[in-house]
């Protein structure tokens, strides 16, 4: 009989409930699952001082014990993550009193055997230092603000988690559950897994990356902006010619000049950026409606069935058919 595996999931003030609820219901359907003590988990919620906390949904969390007493006493450490959103602007939750704790952890022996973030809790695992030399991902909202405030840290804002040697850390809020899951193959057994995310009625491994939820429109706009107007204009000409040369041309530039500025006001090229915007119509097109992939090759300005996949392949790490069986 193996000994269970003990999990803390840290916790703060605002967090948000499902970055701690939903990896500790696949820990312990994992438990339920398994059966006969060989698959055991035992989850406990640590916060500053033992307190309970109330979450950025308003429902209160019950500490099992302070963060102190999680030094030296767990196989598993989680650190939940918090947002902050204020119209468009989206910020990460820095939890001092966690980040403090964190740095003192590093330092401790024995330290975790594994310790991971969920969503915006890779500002917190960094911040710490945690993750300076690693790859690490979090949610797609946030992952520029990760990459410039800790450039020690090699972001990648498309997986739905990374894993770095003992560290590991995950995407959106739901992806969590995808992390704990792969952390349950990793200590009990790729069977185990299966039998959960059954139970759970979840993928066992999802299909592609974050960016198939994100929008890759998402840039600020700036009234008055001829960039933006262009924008504009690109989303409603997809089937016309949109190549460098014949956009600096709308807009009366050199097309040296005209990429330089498209590449400083929406932080990528002329080329990526008009790829995505046929890549959302083509998604969408595939959501809402039965067209067949030449259509929608067509109409979204894709050209041929040939471009659609391997744009599909490139961006989204998936197939159309797949996208579409998965989120119509």
């Amino acid at each position: 009989m193996l000994p269970p595996h003990r999990v803390v999931i840290a916790a703060f003030p605002g967090v948000e409930l499902l970055d701690v609820t939903g990896p500790a219901e696949v820990f312990s359907v994992a438990a339920r699952v398994g059966g006969n003590g060989r698959s055991g988990y035992t989850v406990r919620i640590a916060t500053a001082d033992g307190a309970p906390v109330a979450t950025s949904s308003g429902v209160r969390l019950l500490a099992d014990l302070t963060l102190d007493e999680v030094i030296g006493d767990v196989d598993t450490l989680l650190v939940a993550g918090a947002v902050h959103v204020e119209g468009h602007q989206v910020e990460p939750v820095l939890d001092r009193g966690i980040i403090d704790w964190l740095d003192r952890l590093r330092e401790a022996e024995p330290g975790p055997h594994r310790i991971g973030s969920v969503c915006a809790g890779a500002h917190l695992l960094a911040a710490a230092g945690l993750l300076d030399g690693l790859s690490a991902t979090t949610h797609w909202v946030t992952a520029a603000r990760l990459a410039a405030d800790h450039p020690r840290v090699s972001v990648d804002p498309d997986p739905i988690f990374i894993r770095a040697g003992r560290l590991w850390t995950c995407a959106g809020i739901t992806s969590g559950m995808d992390m704990a899951l792969a952390m349950v193959a990793e200590d009990r057994g790729p069977e185990l897994a299966l039998a959960t995310a059954r139970m759970m009625v979840m993928y066992v491994k999802r299909a592609g990356g974050q960016s198939q939820f994100s929008v890759p429109l998402a840039v600020p706009a700036a009234p008055g902006d001829r960039f933006d107007d262009l924008r504009t204009w690109i989303g409603e000409h997809l089937t016309e010619d949109l190549s460098a040369d014949a956009l600096a041309t709308r807009l009366h530039l050199s097309v040296r000049h005209f990429s330089r500025l498209f590449r400083r006001r929406t932080g990528t090229t002329p080329a990526a950026y008009v790829e995505s915007v046929r890549l959302e119509e083509a998604r969408r097109l595939l959501q809402d409606g039965d067209h067949g992939l030449p259509e929608i090759a067509a109409v979204s300005g894709l050209g041929s069935v040939e471009s659609l996949h391997r744009s599909f392949r490139r961006r989204l790490g998936t197939t159309p058919a797949e996208y579409r069986r998965r989120f119509r």
